[in-house]
């Protein structure tokens, strides 16, 4: 699907120009579709859940299809901070390995998880980035023997910064460490291969680039990786037959599933599956060399109106976002 053509799916961009992906996609019409089918079979067929329950699985598929894995290996759930959370408290904390990596561009509700680790006994240690950068350099000082969890951004919120994900991995699993990367800023835009990062856990939540609404997150486990401890946070969805509504027996779902809780909320399970299929149309290096191009664009008439960069301007290190330096942060975000 060529830019045009997908351009098209969004009607509001006729006469307007939405610079808010970062925060909130676009509104497509496949996603409007799909929420129009949500309330249709609510209003037709009052409590359809089987079929609801279809759509859930359906935006299951559709992530796990964007990050090129298995779906049983993706967990659905609310947002990623619940994600975070199943990561932080599925790992052991001991006397000889009991850190967890983290970095000064972390998004604050993924780094204040890892903090409310700190009463599970983990020590909480964060990179600094350099002048806007985090270095594969930075991380290695910060990564030893007593790392258990390395978090990584596949794309910073703050500037849009892109860490080379791959070499922090290699390294990290050098020391026996597990590598966890919130992928919220970059999926949907910039490629994202499991297994070409290298990573043991991914998450992201379906609005922004994945073009959905709030109300639901994915959280993919490395299938070769061990679970030793049972999640705490945990619900009915979590079982292996959730339906058997069995309130005595408290067991798990194989793979990913035994990280999910309640019930999920079904208008963002369509409104994830319509925006994430509409994105697997496309190709992603494509969209991604499209996307540098406008931010190089982007860039350089901020630049030429006076304005400082704070994001990268070597593509290579640079995500979808483009972020610029201003003294008064509090009122350019009151400026619509």
């Amino acid at each position: 699907m060529r830019a045009e053509e997908f351009r098209q799916h969004f009607p509001g961009l006729v006469d307007t120009v939405h610079l808010a992906s970062c925060s909130q996609g676009a509104l497509s019409d496949r996603v409007r579709e799909a929420m129009d089918q949500f309330m249709e079979s609510w209003q037709q067929e009052v409590a359809p859940w089987d079929q609801w329950m279809l759509m859930v699985d359906e935006a299951r598929r559709q992530f796990a299809r964007l990050i090129h894995a298995n779906d049983s290996d993706v967990a659905v759930v609310s947002c990623a901070s619940e994600a975070a959370f199943q990561v932080a408290w599925g790992q052991t904390y001991s006397d000889a390995r009991d850190t967890i990596v983290t970095n000064d561009l972390e998004f604050p509700s993924i780094a204040h998880v890892w903090l409310a680790a700190q009463q599970r006994g983990a020590e909480v240690r964060f990179v600094q980035d350099v002048a806007g950068d985090l270095t594969v350099e930075a991380y290695q000082n910060a990564i030893d023997e007593r790392t258990t969890l390395v978090s990584v951004p596949l794309v910073s919120y703050a500037n849009g910064m892109r860490p080379q994900v791959r070499a922090i991995a290699d390294y990290a699993h050098r020391y026996g460490a597990r590598v966890v990367v919130d992928a919220y800023q970059g999926a949907g835009v910039v490629p994202s291969n499991v297994d070409d990062l290298g990573c043991d856990y991914l998450f992201a939540g379906s609005l922004k680039y994945l073009l959905g609404t709030p109300g639901m997150a994915f959280l993919w486990t490395n299938p070769r990786i061990d679970h030793p401890i049972d999640p705490v946070l945990t619900g009915w969805f979590a079982r292996t037959a959730p339906f058997a509504f069995t309130p005595r027996v408290l067991d798990y779902a194989a793979g990913a599933r035994r990280f999910q809780t309640g019930t999920p909320a079904i208008p963002a399970a369509y409104a994830a599956a319509a925006g994430i299929r509409l994105i697997n149309e496309t190709d992603r290096q494509v969209v991604f060399t499209h996307v540098a191009s406008l931010a190089d664009q982007l860039q350089r008439g901020a630049e030429e109106a006076g304005y400082a960069l704070y994001s990268p301007t070597d593509p290579d290190k640079r995500g979808p976002q483009v972020a610029v330096l201003t003294p008064d942060s509090e009122g350019l975000g009151e400026f619509s």
